[in-house]
């Protein structure tokens, strides 16, 4: 073990408990995991590998999903104690998923934390190259998938920018200091950029 965590089958290990926070989005990914594959970016990622900082949303992108499969999984969200900001009916939030826009959702009677669920297509080369290229990070029981961390990182310094966004990639530079690869940044800054 280093630094809080190791490698095995190239899922990284992280050695900690599950915080409410975890059990939250853990919750939501075996729900989505049903229907659709994602991955779970910016903030969550920094948070989970020990940043303390608070969030109120957990930002997961996803490909666009077609009609049919988005009702089952509204109705599975629904059936499971969530509930969505843009509305109740699985047709009208389609209307966004659809439109590429964003939608939220939340434990019934909550606000937050939320679910930022991010819907993107081919056209978005950033979207569709970091979810071509998933990292599995597993705290317990709890597995999911995050950009490379080197590409999470130069997201958080060149597209977001924030003080929030360069803590955090500060943080995984730091934690993850063992496992970055250099020659990666020069690869994902030109997709990215």
């Amino acid at each position: 073990m280093q630094k809080g965590y190791k490698i095995e089958n190239k899922t990284i290990i992280l050695n900690k408990e599950l915080t409410q926070l975890d059990v939250f989005v853990k919750d939501f990914l075996d729900i989505l995991k049903k229907y659709l594959d994602y991955l779970v970016v910016s903030g969550f990622v920094s948070i989970s590998t020990g940043r303390t900082r608070g969030t109120e949303d957990i930002d997961i992108i996803t490909p666009l999903m077609e009609k049919n499969k988005f009702k089952e999984f509204f109705l599975d969200l629904q059936r499971n104690n969530f509930w969505c900001y843009q509305g109740d009916n699985y047709e009208d939030v389609y209307e966004y998923i659809k439109e590429l826009n964003n939608i939220r959702f939340a434990r019934i009677n909550e606000m937050f934390p939320n679910i930022e669920f991010i819907p993107f297509d081919k056209s978005n080369k950033i979207k569709d190259f970091e979810f071509s290229h998933p990292q599995k990070i597993k705290i317990k029981d709890f597995e999911f998938k995050i950009p490379p961390i080197e590409f999470e990182i130069l997201y958080k310094e060149i597209i977001l920018g924030s003080d929030k966004d360069i803590a955090d990639a500060l943080h995984l530079r730091t934690f993850f200091s063992d496992l970055i690869k250099e020659e990666r940044f020069k690869e994902y800054k030109n997709i990215i950029k």
